[in-house]
């Protein structure tokens, strides 16, 4: 069994979601391994009817760029050290997801902070997983100081971004107990599973509400 429990507040096993349809365009910065689970979800699964634009990302040797490659979905690298601000970066990821004519923005390990100007070019239309129990441990580093607090009980959030960092309204949350023998590696492994299990899911369900939480 997952080491995991689904926030009451997004019921999965018995909400019954009609299948959204939307182009989304996705930020990573690592691994990918959201990103693939949210490409699946559009193969077939509860994001049937999305379309998966493409994917930006801001790191040229990040492993999240061999699996568009691989899943065959459209990608670029931007990279933030060519730009000589945040503004001029965000500016240059904006031209490109509006050229790919995206919905949403999906934030999957996007280790960047957004200006003002980028939340207003998709207003409500992005969404961000953050591996802990927001308003607890925001930050990048979430999984290690959720266990220098010694919490017994950490997880992982989606909600809307704002300006405010890791502060957006809610969508979904998955708690995950902290073991004794936990390190950060062996609780970021099951923070990543509940992450992948929620994150389909909560897009989809805030796609079919337009941008307003679940309640």
């Amino acid at each position: 069994m997952d080491d995991f429990l689904a926030s009451p507040d997004f019921e999965f096993g018995q909400r019954s979601l009609s299948r959204p349809s939307a182009t989304l365009g996705i930020l990573a910065s690592g691994s990918g391994s959201n990103f693939e689970t949210i490409v699946d979800a559009a193969d077939g699964g509860i994001l049937d009817d999305c379309r998966i634009a493409g994917l930006v990302c801001n790191e040229p040797d990040a492993a999240c760029l061999q699996r568009a490659r691989r899943l065959d979905v459209p990608h670029r690298v931007i990279d933030h050290r060519d730009f000589p601000d945040r503004t001029d970066f965000d500016t240059e990821v904006v031209d490109q997801l509006t050229s790919w004519s995206v919905d949403w923005v999906i934030m999957a390990g996007w280790m960047r902070i957004v200006t003002p100007a980028f939340i207003e070019a998709f207003h409500r239309r992005i969404l961000n997983i953050h591996p802990s129990l927001l308003p607890s441990f925001p930050g990048a580093h979430a999984v290690a100081d959720a266990l220098e607090a010694g919490v017994r009980m950490t997880g992982c959030t989606v909600h809307i971004v704002t300006e405010d960092v890791d502060d957006g309204p809610i969508v979904a949350q998955a708690a995950v107990p902290v073991r004794s023998d936990d390190d950060v590696d062996s609780l970021q492994q099951r923070i990543h599973r509940a992450e992948h299990a929620i994150f389909p899911r909560a897009i989809a369900a805030t796609i079919e509400a337009g941008g307003t939480p679940v309640e």
